[in-house]
């Protein structure tokens, strides 16, 4: 999808600023009266910063944000989606869906000495040490880890510089157009910049690859080659994964110069939403406020029903002559005003052949937009059909040539 078209038609995202953000009745969040999970209350903050003209939503505190739904790109609610910030280590989404893309799990990782001298937050690394890359991924999510970060991208392409450039390569691929990565980390760097839409995009694509949201969504993890025994079992910094009706990722990240970065997921009743907070300053705060309404502003249907008959198919030299086939799940789509239609497309076969498994996946349904497709389900059969015996087929054949 073209986010800029998208972005085109909504009055968000000025980068005109206004009067100061007018002040709202500020309610103590709970699960009540928001996203949060029961047990968990949090004080909402007015915003001091002057927000852009007409801005949605003024107690948002970041320079720059966005939600999204992941499946399309549509986006909810934006503000500076496009201005150039620093990433700090959010910058870690990218190299985690690097590293899945073009790294073995089992691999194993010899960390450097340059590895091991990085600066900032660490997994407490030591030169020369022999580490599974897959450890090496948790580790730097959930406690952002610098030194696993450069571990990696040493790994994985031999150096920081060819890694990074491979980064930016990916990044653009997914269509982060305003992203120029020049490390793995997030450390300061005046090269290394990025946009909350490019950010809310490459995270869409990671939460669609195998492993990823294994990864961000893991909240303890436990390690014998950690040399302070004490740091063995290891917890993540993002506290919104125990905070939020239905986060499944992503990561925090902070620097002087970025301010308090964070991307937030969350999925509920099948639609999946990501958020991007820069240089805020409640980022946690912001991101309920973010999610809270995104889930206020999409509605949801349900484009394909479970079991649904798609067609009855003939059957080749099966004991019966024809079976309908159904749908194996349901597809939910996020509904959008003044969106364009989704397209439905089948890939079944003209015909079955025997012998069936009842239950036997034979096609799909996928769904649609823009020509890219954002969801899918098998076509299964719905009987065992046994294959007409040799003697069967000679009767027909003999039957046919004399008819």
């Amino acid at each position: 999808m073209n986010l800029g078209k998208i972005l085109a038609g909504m009055a968000v995202g000025f980068f005109m600023f206004g009067a100061e953000a007018a002040p709202t009745e500020m309610v103590t969040w709970t699960s009540e009266n928001s996203g949060l999970n029961p047990g968990y209350t949090v004080e909402p903050q007015v915003n001091t910063r002057p927000v852009p003209e007409g801005d949605l939503l003024p107690n948002v505190t970041a320079t720059s944000a966005i939600v999204i739904e992941a499946s399309t790109g549509h986006i909810i609610y934006a503000r500076n989606p496009d201005a150039p910030m620093f990433p700090a280590s959010t910058t870690k989404a990218m190299t985690l869906l690097m590293a899945l893309e073009r790294g073995g799990l089992d691999e194993i990782v010899t960390v450097s000495e340059n590895a091991w001298g990085t600066e900032g937050s660490t997994l407490w690394l030591e030169p020369n040490e022999k580490i599974p890359l897959n450890d090496l991924l948790y580790g730097m999510m959930m406690v952002s880890a610098n030194d696993a970060s450069v571990a990696i991208a040493e790994h994985i392409d031999g150096s920081v510089e060819n890694f990074a450039a491979h980064m930016t390569q990916r990044a653009k691929e997914l269509g982060a157009t305003n992203t120029n990565f020049t490390n793995p980390h997030g450390l300061p760097d005046d090269n290394h910049y990025t946009t909350a839409r490019d950010l809310a995009l490459i995270t869409a694509q990671g939460l669609k690859t195998p492993g990823f949201e294994q990864v961000v969504t893991t909240t303890e993890a436990t390690f014998p080659w950690i040399h302070d025994k004490t740091n063995k079992t290891i917890r993540t910094e993002n506290k919104f994964l125990w905070m939020y009706n239905g986060c499944n990722g992503v990561k925090t990240g902070y620097t002087q110069r970025a301010g308090r970065c964070v991307i937030c997921a969350a999925k509920r009743n099948g639609i999946q939403l990501i958020s991007v907070v820069l240089d805020g300053l409640y980022m946690w705060n912001d991101s309920i406020i973010l999610l809270d309404y995104g889930f206020a502003n999409i509605e949801t249907g349900t484009l394909v029903k479970s079991d649904e008959v798609i067609k009855t198919l003939p059957i080749l030299s099966g004991r019966r002559k024809s079976m309908p086939v159904k749908t194996a799940g349901e597809i939910i789509v996020p509904l959008f005003k003044n969106h364009e239609a989704y397209e439905i497309k089948y890939d079944i076969p003209e015909v079955l052949n025997a012998p069936i498994t009842n239950g036997e996946s034979i096609g799909k349904v996928h769904v649609l937009i823009d020509g890219r497709e954002i969801a899918s389900t098998d076509v299964v059969t719905t009987a065992d059909v046994e294959q007409k015996s040799f003697f069967r087929l000679l009767l027909k054949h003999i039957k046919n040539l004399f008819s």
